[in-house]
């Protein structure tokens, strides 16, 4: 009799293209992966895979198999999640955040996740979106929490929240009795996100001006190491200010006063197109509520100083 696991693992193997690949999706090992898809064929009585090359590739009688896998593994999730109770979603979750999430809300979904759906584990990546972005597209991770919305193909966004992004820095800088200037403000290093990451490139535009010194801009991949650079007096943090509540209410940070404006990043949830997607949105839906709900929360402005 044919069973689910090895149906969901055969349409894993074609998906990723390799036993190895469907093994660490499954979380079981290529051993498994081999005898699950053995005892399919042996049950179907044909050759599902193609097994010649390093990818393993459907075989036509698998092409075939591939449509009824998707529509059985999709109606399997979608009853799951219509009519069983919530903590029958189980299983590994692997989340890609970029690190202004890790700062904001990440904790209070977590929090509710535990709450909401018990048996669900989380695997945890902190990345850049470039990064994340290729791992999402590899499905080396299940959903993707990145400055989108991300228009590659197959990939469904959800608009989490926008953030505006503020130039900050610390009063000993004396820059916070008044509008600065953009030249004012090259007159100090800046301090932002990574390389080959979109809110480098937009402040390294800001302050591409022919009557402008040469910038002195610094990059990280870490916020915690940015705004502890800003804090110190080295340069002036150009990030989101919500990621700095806490230094902005004690007098660390100031939100400085300029006219240059540059576009709030906008976060999306991210994940693929996939049969057996109802766990990611369900959990894509739950951030956003919280993503949102934060935004609510924090709606009021910091005070100048």
């Amino acid at each position: 009799m044919l069973d689910f696991r090895s149906i969901e693992t055969f349409l894993w193997v074609v998906k990723l293209g390799s036993f190895r690949g469907a093994a660490a999706r499954l979380n079981t090992t290529q051993p498994a992966i081999s005898q699950r898809i053995a005892q399919l064929e042996r049950e179907m009585g044909v050759k599902l895979l193609n097994r010649d090359h390093r990818v393993a590739s459907p075989t036509p009688s698998g092409r075939q198999m591939m449509v009824y896998a998707e529509k059985l593994i999709g109606l399997r999730a979608a009853m799951i999640a219509e009519i069983g109770d919530r903590s029958a979603m189980r299983g590994v979750m692997r989340l890609g955040v970029a690190e202004t999430i890790v700062h904001t809300w990440l904790p209070r979904l977590v929090k509710s996740m535990n709450e909401v759906y018990p048996n669900l584990s989380l695997e945890i990546e902190v990345d850049i979106t470039p990064n994340l972005t290729a791992r999402l597209l590899a499905q080396e991770i299940e959903l993707a929490f990145v400055v989108g919305p991300l228009s590659a193909s197959g990939v469904h966004n959800r608009v989490l929240a926008d953030y505006p992004i503020g130039f900050l820095a610390s009063p000993s800088l004396g820059l916070g009795d008044g509008p600065v200037t953009r030249a004012e403000l090259a007159r100090f290093p800046i301090i932002t996100f990574p390389r080959k990451t979109r809110p480098y490139e937009v402040v390294r535009e800001v302050f591409d001006r022919p009557e402008l010194p040469p910038i002195r801009l610094h990059a990280s991949a870490s916020l915690a190491t940015v705004i502890h650079m800003a804090v110190e007096g080295l340069g002036i943090a150009v990030i989101p200010d919500a990621i700095v509540e806490n230094e902005l209410a004690d007098g660390r940070l100031q939100l400085l006063d300029t006219d240059l404006k540059i576009a709030p990043l906008t976060f999306t949830a991210s994940w693929l197109a996939s049969p057996d997607v109802v766990a990611v949105e369900r959990v894509a839906e739950l951030a956003c509520q919280i993503a949102q709900s934060s935004l609510a929360v924090d709606a009021p402005a910091p005070a100048r100083h």
